[in-house]
């Protein structure tokens, strides 16, 4: 941090701001206090003073206004006096007692020190020293620790006080609790990292996934032809796995990376904690007791059932692994209304529901504990990193927030927080779904495929017309509809998400069913940004995520087609506008 001018010599200073007809002066600041430590002026600071002259040095006149203001205001300040030994504390107003916690008779005569702890950084103390010993103004922020051993964040100045002989008098201290302001500063950093992080391993998902679709469909299409070679085929099948295995992969960036397609419904999260528990209890081994702390009367949150469940599992994993010699794992739920906690979340202020796991095990040190939802941070031989990452991804897609405390020795603590649901939203009811698997497709149906991967489209074109389809291959959106002009009603549309151009998927599909009302739509996508940003307009297709089999394929639009005709046949618009 920058420092202040040299105040003893009088050399590079601006004119002394003389008041009270000479009573008292300083040298204005003139922005040249320039740090990175926190400023309540919201500027630089031009005309209050870094060091001050005065010309009656005593502390036992308290009968002016000016000491009334020192008492009244609630910015804690403090006077130590340099002459002294060891520079003690002379003063110290009432807003500095409540701020630290202490008592008068427990300051006066101390050092400042004594509010310095275990994590107060050791060079931002050095930097204070060295200026006090230069007679010159510094501003830091600093960890200092109150009365009662708490810790908080402290944005100090210091500035000399002279006599009219430019002999040092006083140091004054204007100090101010920022701690608060430093965790949401910290909590933004972090974010801004893992929207980073997030938005780089969604677009490489992407690639991978429409890469992993070709691999993965020329294996099977491989397969088919290899016939009776049984070292051919064993070889085709264990390339067949490790794509699958890839498919997964992505699948948990995607998650992390909040991208996933949620399926969102109103639930209790003591009833799934419930019904999951047996679940939770086979992953532990007899040496690991599972507890169930939850909350009566718990409300309600809306969240994807099966996602939450999956998280809650990597957590349950995750802590089951911190007790390799056997322990205890407590799942609680719980209400949570704290305003400056949600603050630190950027959360806004209203009542949300915690989900904790909480175990006794080996804890993290606040290095490891701070990476810990990463991705590909793990401290597990063998392990991929992306447990709490996926659980980070899945939590902060549901509008909610993940918090991790560890301590080395004492144990880990892991709360998903959500808001609550609304009053008026209703729990999900069963429904009654039809048999949607019709007869083998005749010759006659038509595919609409839109695809701008090469490869993609070419193997998805095979499969089609493998399955007795006749296809209609576009590039593009654009090139699609000339195709639907053209050539005539088809009986699918399956079209890729993300496509180059002006149109993409969903605005085909738009056109498209202007076109054809009630067409049947299948989408592909290995990438599902787009899809949860536009919910409504997707709400009636069907999706496949890539990479995806042959099989799926040929049951998906079997669902689709099906469910069309049980609906009506699509036709033809008639509508023309008469503008």
């Amino acid at each position: 941090m920058a420092k202040g001018s040299d105040t003893s010599d009088g050399k590079d200073l601006p004119p002394l701001d003389i008041q009270g007809g000479g009573q008292s002066a300083g040298f204005p600041a003139q922005a040249r206090l320039d740090t990175s430590s926190y400023n309540p002026l919201g500027n630089p600071g031009n005309k209050h003073w870094q060091a001050a002259v005065v010309t009656r040095p005593g502390l036992d006149d308290r009968s002016s206004i000016f000491f009334a203001a020192v008492e009244m205001t609630r910015m804690p300040m403090v006077v130590a006096d340099p002459r002294q030994h060891d520079t003690p504390i002379v003063f110290a107003n009432r807003a500095f007692l409540d701020m630290t916690g202490y008592e008068e008779e427990q300051v006066l005569g101390r050092n400042c020190r004594m509010l310095q702890g275990p994590d107060t950084d050791r060079a931002t103390v050095a930097e204070v020293r060295e200026a006090v010993q230069e007679k010159r103004a510094v501003a830091v922020d600093i960890l200092n620790y109150k009365a009662d051993g708490s810790p908080f964040w402290n944005a100090l100045f210091i500035g000399p006080i002279f006599d009219e002989n430019g002999e040092l008098l006083y140091f004054f201290a204007s100090q101010l609790d920022i701690t608060r302001r430093r965790i949401s500063e910290q909590a933004f950093r972090q974010a801004q990292k893992m929207e980073a992080i997030g938005q780089l391993t969604a677009g490489l998902a992407h690639d991978f996934n429409n890469l992993l679709q070709i691999v993965s469909g020329n294996l099977e299409l491989a397969e088919h032809f290899a016939g009776d070679n049984p070292p051919l085929r064993h070889a085709i099948g264990q390339a067949a796995r490790a794509a699958d295995q890839g498919g997964k992969l992505t699948q948990q960036l995607l998650t992390f990376a909040r991208k996933q397609r949620l399926d969102p419904r109103r639930i209790s999260l003591n009833s799934l904690v419930m019904d999951f528990s047996e679940m939770l209890s086979r992953t532990l081994d007899d040496r690991v007791e599972l507890r169930l702390d939850l909350r009566s009367g718990l409300p309600f949150c809306t969240v994807d059932p099966t996602h939450l469940e999956m998280a809650l599992l990597n957590v349950v994993i995750n802590a089951r692994d911190a007790m390799p010699s056997g322990g205890r794992i407590r799942i609680a739920t719980g209400v949570l209304d704290d305003r400056q906690r949600l603050a630190s979340h950027d959360l806004p202020h209203g009542p949300y529901v915690m989900l904790c796991v909480i175990d006794d095990g080996e804890g993290m040190p606040p290095e490891v504990a701070r990476r810990a939802t990463e991705p590909f941070f793990t401290t597990k031989r063998p392990g991929t990193g992306l447990g709490l990452a996926m659980v980070h991804g899945f939590v902060q897609q549901s509008q909610g927030r993940l918090e991790i405390d560890s301590e080395v020795g004492q144990g880990t603590t892991v709360r998903m927080i959500f808001p609550v649901a609304a009053e008026h939203a209703l729990p999900p009811q069963s429904q009654n779904v039809p048999d949607l698997m019709p007869e083998p497709v005749p010759v006659t149906r038509t595919v609409l495929l839109a695809e701008d991967s090469d490869d993609v489209r070419q193997l998805a074109d095979t499969w089609l017309r493998s399955l007795g389809y006749r296809v209609l291959t576009a590039r593009s959106g654009e090139e699609a509809l000339d195709l639907l002009e053209r050539d005539g009603p088809v009986e699918l549309l399956l079209t890729d998400v993300i496509m180059p151009g002006g149109m993409n998927g969903l605005a085909l599909v738009e056109h498209a069913r202007r076109r054809l009302p009630g067409l049947p739509v299948l989408l592909m996508t290995g990438y599902m940004d787009d899809l949860a940003q536009e919910e409504s307009r997707m709400s009636a297709m069907d999706v496949l995520a890539k990479p995806f089999r042959r099989a799926e394929l040929e049951e998906k639009i079997r669902v689709v087609i099906s469910r069309a005709q049980a609906a009506g046949p699509a036709t033809p618009s008639t509508f023309r506008h008469e503008g």
